[in-house]
C-alpha cells in the first residue's frame, strides 16, 4: 500500500490543520485533564478504567470493631470532693529538679560467729590446780597422725601447790596428760616422800611424733603418732638425786614400786627386756585394746656385781707344782713323724688303707 503525505491529508480531515496548531491543541487537552483531577468530587467519582488505577489510589482507612470512635469509653467525670490540682509551672534551667539519688544498698549482714566447740569433760577436769596444760589446736597429720583435744603438758601441780616441771613440755591428748598428772601427784610423790624429799622434774624423753613402731619404716602407726604416749627416762628430786627408771644401781625395791605403779595406770608399759628399743627409758601409753588387754614388759634387773664372778680363783700354795711342757728349740729341726705306728716284733703290719 502506498502512502504519502498528500494521501494522508485526503484520508484524515484534521490533516488539513496547519502543523503549528498541534502544540496548542495538546496543551489545552493537558490543562483540561489537570482541572478534572483537581476537583475532590470528580476524583471520588472517578472509577478506575485500568486494572492498575486502583493500586495507587489513596483511600481513607476503615475502622473495624472496637476501633470505631463510637465504641471508645469516655473517662469518668472528676468528683466534686477531689482536691484542686495546682497548675504545673514551666520548668526552667535554673529550676531543673535535682538528680534523684539511688537509695543506698543495704550492707551485707555480718557473718555469724561460729560456735566455739564445747570443752570436753577431760579438759574441764584438768584444771590449773592439777596441771599447767594449755589447750592446743587439733593436729591432722599424714597417715592418721595427730589427734583432737590436745594439750601441752608443762607442769604437774602437787597438792601442796608445788610444781613438777615436764622437761621439755609434752604434747599429749587430754586423757594421757591427766593420767600422767595423777601418777605424779599420787604414786611418785609417795615414793619421794619415803626418801625424805619430793619430785621437781619429770624427764620427758619423747611425746608426740608422727612415726611408726620403734621408728621402723613401714611399721604400724605408733601411739606416739596419736599423741597418746610418753617416754620417761628419769625423775629428779628436790635433794638433787635422780631416779633413773632403768638404772641398775638404784634400789630394786624402788624400781619395782615404780613398775607396779605404772602397770596399774597405763595400758602399755615397755622397758628393759621388752625389746632392744627400750633399754634406757620406759614407754607409757593408753592404747585401747579388746577386753582392756594390758601389756607390762619391764624387767627390773639386779645390780651388776662389783667383781666379775667369771675370774678364776687364786692357786693355793700347797698345790703340787704343775708340769711344764718341754721347750722346743726353733733352730733344731724336728724329726719326721710316721703316720703309722711301727709294728712290734712278731706282729704283722696293718693293711694300708686305699684313698678314694
Amino acid at each position: 500500500m502506498n502512502s504519502s503525505a498528500e494521501k494522508a491529508r485526503r484520508k484524515w480531515p484534521f490533516g488539513r490543520w496547519p502543523r503549528g496548531q498541534w502544540s496548542t491543541v495538546a496543551a489545552a487537552m493537558a490543562l483540561a485533564m489537570l482541572a478534572a483531577q483537581a476537583g475532590p468530587a470528580a476524583a471520588a467519582r472517578r472509577a478506575p478504567q485500568w486494572p492498575w488505577d486502583g493500586l495507587f489510589a489513596q483511600r481513607s482507612p476503615k475502622l473495624r470493631g472496637s476501633l470505631v470512635p463510637a465504641a471508645v469509653p469516655l473517662p469518668r467525670p472528676r468528683p466534686a470532693e477531689a482536691p484542686v490540682r495546682e497548675p504545673e509551672r514551666p520548668v526552667t534551667a535554673k529550676q531543673a529538679p535535682a538528680p534523684v539519688e539511688k537509695p543506698a544498698e543495704p550492707a551485707a549482714p555480718a557473718p555469724e560467729p561460729q560456735a566455739q566447740p564445747q570443752p570436753s569433760a577431760c579438759r574441764m577436769a584438768l584444771t590449773e590446780e592439777i596441771a599447767i596444760a594449755p589447750s592446743i589446736p587439733d593436729i591432722h597429720g599424714p597417715g592418721g597422725c595427730g589427734g583432737e583435744d590436745l594439750v601441752r603438758l608443762e607442769a604437774v601441780v602437787l597438792p601442796d601447790k608445788r610444781k613438777v616441771a615436764v622437761t621439755p613440755p609434752a604434747t599429749l591428748r587430754c586423757g594421757m596428760a591427766s593420767a600422767i598428772a595423777d601418777w605424779i601427784r599420787n604414786d611418785v610423790t609417795s615414793l619421794a616422800t619415803g626418801l625424805g624429799t619430793e619430785p621437781v622434774v619429770l624427764d620427758n624423753f619423747d611425746s608426740y611424733e608422727c612415726r611408726g613402731f620403734n621408728r621402723i619404716p613401714g611399721a604400724h602407726l605408733s601411739e606416739h603418732g596419736r599423741a597418746n604416749a610418753l617416754d620417761v627416762r628419769a625423775i629428779k628430786l628436790a635433794n638433787g638425786q635422780s631416779i633413773g627408771l632403768t638404772d641398775r644401781t638404784l634400789s630394786r625395791d624402788l624400781r619395782e614400786s615404780l613398775l607396779h605403779s605404772v602397770c596399774a595406770r597405763f595400758m602399755t608399759v615397755l622397758g628393759p627386756g621388752s625389746d632392744w628399743y627400750h633399754e634406757d627409758h620406759i614407754h607409757l601409753d593408753l592404747m585401747e585394746r579388746r577386753n582392756n588387754y594390758r601389756i607390762c614388759q619391764w624387767n627390773v634387773w639386779d645390780p651388776l656385781p662389783q667383781i666379775a664372778p667369771l675370774l678364776p680363783a687364786e692357786r693355793p700354795d700347797e698345790a703340787p707344782p704343775r708340769q711344764l711342757a718341754a721347750k722346743v728349740d726353733p733352730n733344731k729341726p724336728e724329726a719326721p713323724k710316721s703316720d703309722e705306728a711301727k709294728p712290734e716284733a712278731g706282729q704283722s703290719a696293718p693293711p694300708t688303707k686305699k684313698r678314694r
